[in-house]
């Protein structure tokens, strides 16, 4: 999340945690223009009124180097030349302040669905079924009972079923630059997703060195 305004930039940040983001925050366009690329991002929301650049320079930078990471832009004006500038510099929606929170959550959930190549609100992987926009979880009709990094670390290998996550990648996607990250944190997500989706839903492999895979069912 590119924003200036710390007070905002709290509050969306914890809005999202709480919906199971990790969420990294810089305050400046030439800061985000260090750090996007430096970690496989899910989204970018990028205000358009930063101190230094404004947020079209950024946009346009970024897919100038070939980011193609979804973009939501935030801004405090109404004009429509300047949404429409976004649009056709590269952003994938647009968002006018104040806004509800509700309606941010539901945006950054379709522009996720939308990277992931899977559009719909459900992701499914055998018997085990992730309910995004509720993030509800449930095997076989189960409902089970996940933390939020738990089911951060479910989505991001249900992604990519039948395919080795690298350990690195599930920390960045599921820890943020601020959160502490014990040296054995993913190991016991992991450790718990197994014994929650047993004995009935996929289960998930350790690639000794490498990372995680999830079965595809």
């Amino acid at each position: 999340m590119i924003e200036d305004d710390a007070a905002l930039a709290r509050s969306i940040s914890a809005l999202l945690r709480v919906g199971g983001h990790a969420v990294d925050h810089v305050a400046t366009g030439e800061d985000a223009l260090a750090v996007v690329g430096s970690e496989p991002y899910a989204l970018v929301i990028l205000d358009v009124g930063l101190p230094d650049m404004d947020g079209f320079a950024v946009l346009a930078e970024l897919r100038r180097r070939g980011e193609k990471v979804p973009v939501l832009m935030l801004t405090a004006r109404d004009a429509l030349d300047d949404r429409v500038r976004g649009l056709d510099l590269g952003a994938d929606d647009y968002l006018r302040k104040p806004f509800d929170p509700e309606e941010l959550e539901a945006r950054v959930r379709a522009l996720g669905r939308r990277r992931g190549g899977d559009p719909t609100p459900e992701m499914r992987v055998g018997t085990l079924t992730i309910h995004r926009s509720s993030g509800v979880v449930d095997v076989a009709g189960r409902p089970i009972d996940l933390r939020r990094r738990e089911l951060a670390v479910l989505e991001a290998l249900a992604t990519r079923a039948g395919q080795v996550v690298p350990r690195e990648l599930l920390i960045g996607e599921v820890f943020g630059f601020d959160d502490p990250v014990g040296g054995n944190a993913i190991e016991v997500h992991v450790t718990r997703l197994r014994a929650k989706l047993a004995p009935d839903g996929p289960g998930i492999r350790t690639v000794r060195g490498v990372g995680y895979m999830l079965d595809a069912g």
